[in-house]
């Protein structure tokens, strides 16, 4: 028993501690202790408070003194060995980590780059789509603003509507520069049916220069005719409302006005064109030609006769009554109500027209080998591009002051 006497607050405090003389050890005193325990998972940090806890005695009777402070643990802090064990951890996973990393992307399975490259195909599908339908919407931009200014030119000369400025323009319907909502909307799609027929005549050239088997190529050339039937229908959509816009050939270029007849190209004109691009000719194919060129003029001419007599007497209609103003009311609506009928009789000729045209084409067809058709479409389309370019450059010379 060891009596230890401490001087607190000028008041002596005597204590005890117990603590029992190793006058016989448990081991020979040659043995050395083992010193496994002190070699428990301890990290270096806290050997420090190890050794400062080591001399520090375990104070006996903590009731003594309520001012003393309590008494240190000679342990070692519980803390240290989870911090040990998360050290641990945390440098397993490092390892585990930079080793997959060493290893690298795992390379995905063909599904997943089979479905990757569709992906980016319908992206780029749909980038150029969308480019297509901007450029469209910009050429028909330009198109309607040509129509526009060459409409404001023709009224400005007296030329279309003649008088609508003492009328006060009641005779100008209703639409973009004068035109109607359906003109209009006929040469926007007339401008798209040029962007798809050019790009079907490239398709066509393509595969006539590749040489491609007959059955291929039918394929091409029934699209170039069905592309031209669409026309028609177009053309007869309009007519029932507004049929003048077609006769006056405001839909086309100012060189290919110069060859319309009846609101379009004359078909005899075609064939004659074509004889010198489709050969060679057998004999029969010849006397197929030969025969269609001549019902086609035959029927161009009765055509045109019964329009000059419609014609005729439109203005026989028109002038029965003195031309006097004012005049009489009742014998002026009497007079507009024959002439409106006999106006109506236009839609007839032009559809008349376009049906001769037609059969003009789909006669070709049949005539001709499925090379020589090819050759007789792109002939065709060419015509009518130079026309076109012959249009544009003159619109864009030079003015002269």
């Amino acid at each position: 028993m060891v009596r230890i006497t401490l001087q607190c607050k000028n008041k002596d405090v005597f204590f005890i501690c117990a603590e029992t003389l190793n006058i016989f050890p448990s081991q020979p005193m040659h043995v050395e202790p083992s010193t496994k325990v002190s070699m428990s998972l301890v990290s270096p940090q806290s050997s420090g408070a190890t050794r400062s806890s080591e001399p520090t005695m375990e104070l006996g009777n903590p009731r003594i003194g309520s001012d003393y402070p309590p008494p240190l643990s000679s342990e070692p802090s519980k803390d240290i060995k989870p911090t040990a064990v998360k050290q641990r951890e945390g440098n397993t996973r490092k390892g585990t980590t930079s080793s997959s990393e060493q290893e690298g992307p795992k390379t995905p399975d063909p599904k997943t780059l089979r479905r990757l490259a569709q992906n980016r195909e319908a992206a780029r599908k749909s980038r150029l789509r969308k480019k297509a339908y901007v450029q469209q919407l910009e050429s028909s931009r330009i198109k309607l603003t040509q129509l526009e200014q060459e409409l404001q030119r023709a009224r400005a000369q007296g030329v279309l509507f003649g008088g609508g400025a003492l009328l006060g323009d009641q005779s100008l319907p209703s639409g973009i520069g004068g035109l109607s909502s359906e003109a209009s909307m006929f040469d926007m799609e007339y401008a798209r049916w040029l962007e798809e027929h050019h790009r079907l005549m490239c398709e066509l050239r393509a595969a006539v220069q590749e040489h491609l088997p007959e059955n291929e190529l039918r394929m091409f050339v029934n699209n170039c005719l069905a592309h031209y039937d669409e026309l028609m229908n177009l053309k007869n959509i309009v007519i029932k409302s507004d049929v003048f816009h077609l006769l006056s050939g405001m839909w086309k270029t100012p060189a290919e006005r110069c060859f319309m007849w009846i609101g379009g190209f004359r078909p005899s004109e075609i064939i004659k064109i074509l004889l010198s691009h489709v050969e060679p000719l057998t004999e029969q194919q010849i006397l197929g030609i030969c025969a269609l060129q001549q019902s086609t003029q035959e029927n161009e001419e009765t055509l045109r006769q019964g329009l000059d007599a419609l014609y005729q007497s439109l203005s026989d209609t028109v002038t029965s009554d003195a031309l006097s103003c004012p005049s009489n009311m009742a014998n002026y609506m009497g007079q507009m109500a024959i002439a409106m009928n006999k106006l109506s009789t236009l839609e007839s000729f032009v559809k008349q027209g376009d049906n001769l045209r037609q059969q003009t084409l789909h006669r070709l067809n049949q005539i001709l080998t499925t090379r020589q058709a090819a050759r007789c479409f792109l002939a065709i389309a060419e015509y009518f591009h130079r026309l076109r370019a012959l249009s544009s450059l003159w619109l864009a010379r030079p003015r002269q002051e």
